[in-house]
């Protein structure tokens, strides 16, 4: 298979293009990689665009970034608590009457993911149990793909269940905490979430490729494809999932995005251009969550790289496409990438994802000030 690197390239990194080589001999699809550091930006992607094809990733290409949308709702939320319309110790009830929400549940636990609230894409307990929500896997998932979901039907029947733990008390990660975000957002400013985080966020950084769509299947060209396997009848069946309406994991996961967009958003955030320096302060403490060297502030994740150094981070995988961001806490030095792959019901590449991702983190973050 052959890498491809972006005519804007200006060195050669023998040592990207074997990890993201490594990636796709590891099970992807393929890959697209931007690097920017003191060496420059970056660009390469290995493996090919569809499965059949010859033809590799687009560099400058769409993806569904999955999670890596809660960092944007949590920096829309923030904006909103800079302008003075949310307060973030505020009950969340105050902003959304009519939910039944516990009284001690803050804007700030919705963002931290410490609320307790029931997650409605379901929850997974320690001693192995699981407590399904609604049905985002299988047969039942391909076959109901272009389904309208408002955002109610995902978190009433969530926070119907009872709660993981009292608010405050615990950490557990909860995609119901970022649609309750969502409808906090509109709420107090009487407009759709895409006009605010366009009027906020991705207006002011010129995020012209970034996308929230809402409850529209379609990607923007140019795009990887993604797919989804299941069994039918004691079949294999494999899907182009690649269309498909988003607002079943709404504000959970639904934006889309490119390398180049999420780059200069992550950069931009850490390095104060959206926020001010107090609440971007509080969006990167970290607290505990209990993952190994991996601690969570609003909306994005604080790890500790294998070299001592630390990055801000959030990823994220929906069906068959994933994103990686991460930057140094000064926005100096970031890594993007979209990933495009076969998703199952078992996560088959859930451990090689983990494995690439701590490789790129490890070639370009190494000791905190890479070589």
């Amino acid at each position: 298979m052959s890498i491809t690197t972006d005519d804007r390239t200006t060195q050669d990194r023998p040592e990207l293009r074997q990890a993201i080589q490594e990636i796709v001999d590891s099970g992807f699809t393929g890959i697209t990689l931007r690097v920017h550091d003191e060496r420059g930006e970056w660009v390469g992607s290995a493996g090919v665009a569809e499965l059949g094809g010859s033809t590799p990733p687009p560099t400058d290409g769409h993806i569904r970034i999955g999670s890596n949308t809660k960092t944007f709702t949590a920096a829309l939320v923030l904006r909103l608590v800079a302008e003075g319309r949310i307060a973030l110790d505020n009950p969340a009830d105050d902003y959304l009457p009519g939910f039944g929400l516990d009284r001690r549940i803050t804007v700030r636990m919705l963002l931290q993911h410490t609320s307790g609230v029931f997650n409605f894409t379901g929850e997974y307990y320690e001693d192995g149990t699981v407590v399904p929500g609604i049905p985002w896997q299988g047969k039942e998932w391909v076959d109901n793909r272009f389904r309208t979901h408002r955002p109610e039907e995902l978190v009433e029947p969530a926070l119907a269940k009872p709660a993981r733990f009292e608010p405050g008390t615990g950490w557990s990660y909860s995609n119901t905490n970022y649609v309750l975000a969502r409808l906090v957002v509109e709420r107090v400013t009487g407009r759709s979430f895409a006009e605010e985080m366009q009027r906020l966020v991705l207006g002011p950084l010129g995020l012209s490729g970034t996308v929230v769509p809402e409850v529209s299947p379609e990607i923007p060209e140019p795009h990887a494809h993604a797919y989804y396997r299941y069994e039918d009848a004691g079949e294999q069946e494999t899907v182009d999932v690649t269309r498909q309406n988003p607002s079943w994991i709404s504000t959970g996961g639904d934006m889309i995005s490119t390398t180049a967009d999420l780059a200069t958003f992550i950069s931009a955030l850490v390095g104060g251009k959206l926020l001010p320096a107090p609440l971007l302060a509080e969006m990167c403490t970290p607290h505990p969550t209990g993952i190994p060297n991996m601690d969570y502030g609003l909306g994005v994740f604080v790890q500790d790289t294998d070299g001592g150094g630390t990055v801000i981070t959030h990823n994220g995988g929906i069906a068959g496409h994933g994103a990686l961001m991460y930057s140094t806490p000064d926005g100096s030095r970031t890594l993007t990438a979209a990933l495009n792959y076969v998703d199952d019901a078992a996560q088959s590449l859930a451990v090689p994802f983990q494995q690439a991702t701590r490789r790129l983190v490890t070639e370009v973050f190494r000791g905190g000030q890479g070589d």
